[in-house]
C-alpha cells in the first residue's frame, strides 16, 4: 500500500508503536540521558560545575583525576594553569551547543526554503539552485569556514553564520528530492485543481510533509556542527580563550599530554559521547518519522 493511499490512523498507530519500541531501547534511553545532562550543563552550568572554570592555581597544575588518585577535589584533574577540567567541560557545553544549534537553525532555514522552491518551481530556478548546491559541495565545508574566519577574524557571530551557510546545500538537496515526490501526490493535485495559490500549496501542503526529513537531517547536522566547532577551536579559529571550549581544551592539553593525559582525553571523550548520543537519537527519530514504516506493517 502506497503512502498516499494509506489510512492516516494506521500510519499514526504504526509510528506510535515504533516510538514505544524505541523508548524501550537501552541505547535510546542512555542517549536521552546524555542529552538531558548536556542540556542541563548548557542551561545551568553554575549549578553543575564543582569549581570556577576560570580560577587558576599554578600550585595545582596538571594534577591527575582525583577519582584515580583519591586526592584533591578535581575529579577529572587540572590543566596546565591549574583550572578544573570538569568545570571547564561543563561550561564548554554551553558554548559548543549554542554555536552548533544556531548554525543548524540557519542551515535548515536556508536549505529548507531553497529546497522547497527548487523542487516545486523547477525550470531555471531549480537549475540555478542546483548549480549553487554543486558549487558549494565541491568546496569542503571545513576549508570554507577556516578560510573566511582566518581572513575576517574569529568572532562568534561570524563563526555561526559561516557554519550555517556552509551546511545548507545538503539539506536543500534532500528537501528538493522530497518535494519532487510529494508534489505529485493526490492531495497536492486536488489543492491545485481547486485553485489554491502556488505559495499556499508549497507552504501549507508540501512543506509539512517534508518537515520530518528536515528534523532527521538536523540531528545529523548538529553532530557535524559540533565536530566542526571543536576543530576550529582546536586550530585557534573558534571561540577565543579564556572561554572554555572542548576543541581549545584538547589543543591546550596536547602540549602537556606526557605530563597529564586528562587535559586532552576528557574533552575529547565529551565530544565523542555527545556526537554518539545525538546520532543514536537521530536514528530513533528517523525510524519514527520515516513514512515508509507505514508500508511495512
Amino acid at each position: 500500500m502506497s503512502l498516499e493511499n494509506a489510512n492516516p490512523l494506521a500510519v499514526r498507530s504504526k509510528r506510535a508503536f515504533v516510538a514505544r519500541r524505541q523508548l524501550r531501547s537501552p541505547a535510546v534511553i542512555l542517549s536521552l540521558a546524555v542529552v538531558v545532562v548536556l542540556l542541563a550543563c548548557a542551561l545551568v552550568p553554575h549549578l553543575i560545575a564543582p569549581l570556577d572554570p576560570y580560577q587558576q592555581s599554578l600550585v595545582r597544575r596538571l594534577r591527575p583525576p582525583s577519582f584515580l588518585s583519591g586526592q584533591g577535589q578535581n575529579w577529572l584533574g587540572t590543566d596546565q594553569l591549574g583550572r578544573d577540567i570538569l568545570s571547564r567541560i561543563v561550561y564548554g557545553t554551553r558554548v559548543t551547543l549554542a554555536i552548533s544549534l544556531a548554525a543548524v537553525f540557519i542551515a535548515c532555514a536556508i536549505g529548507t526554503v531553497l529546497g522547497l522552491i527548487a523542487g516545486y518551481r523547477g525550470g531555471v530556478i531549480d537549475a540555478l539552485i542546483l548549480r549553487a548546491i554543486d558549487a558549494q559541495l565541491a568546496f569542503p565545508i571545513i576549508l570554507l569556514v577556516i578560510a573566511v574566519t582566518a581572513a575576517l577574524g574569529a568572532s562568534v557571530p561570524l563563526l555561526i553564520f559561516m557554519m550555517g551557510i556552509a551546511a545548507w546545500p545538503q539539506i536543500a538537496r534532500i528537501v528538493r528530492a522530497e518535494v519532487l515526490t510529494v508534489r505529485e501526490l493526490d492531495f497536492v493535485q486536488a489543492a491545485r485543481a481547486i485553485g489554491a495559490s502556488p505559495n499556499r500549496i508549497l507552504f501549507r501542503h508540501i512543506a509539512p510533509n517534508v518537515l520530518s526529513s528536515v528534523i532527521v537531517l538536523a540531528t545529523y547536522e548538529l553532530s557535524r556542527m559540533i565536530l566542526i566547532e571543536a576543530t576550529l577551536s582546536f586550530l585557534g579559529l573558534g571561540v577565543q580563550p579564556p572561554t572554555p571550549t572542548w576543541g581549545a581544551m584538547i589543543s591546550e592539553g596536547q602540549k602537556y599530554i606526557s605530563a597529564s593525559w586528562a587535559s586532552s582525553v576528557f574533552p575529547g571523550a565529551a565530544i565523542t559521547l555527545t556526537i554518539l548520543a545525538i546520532n543514536m537519537l537521530g536514528d530513533a527519530v528517523r525510524d519514527v518519522l520515516d513514512p515508509r514504516l507505514a508500508e511495512n506493517g
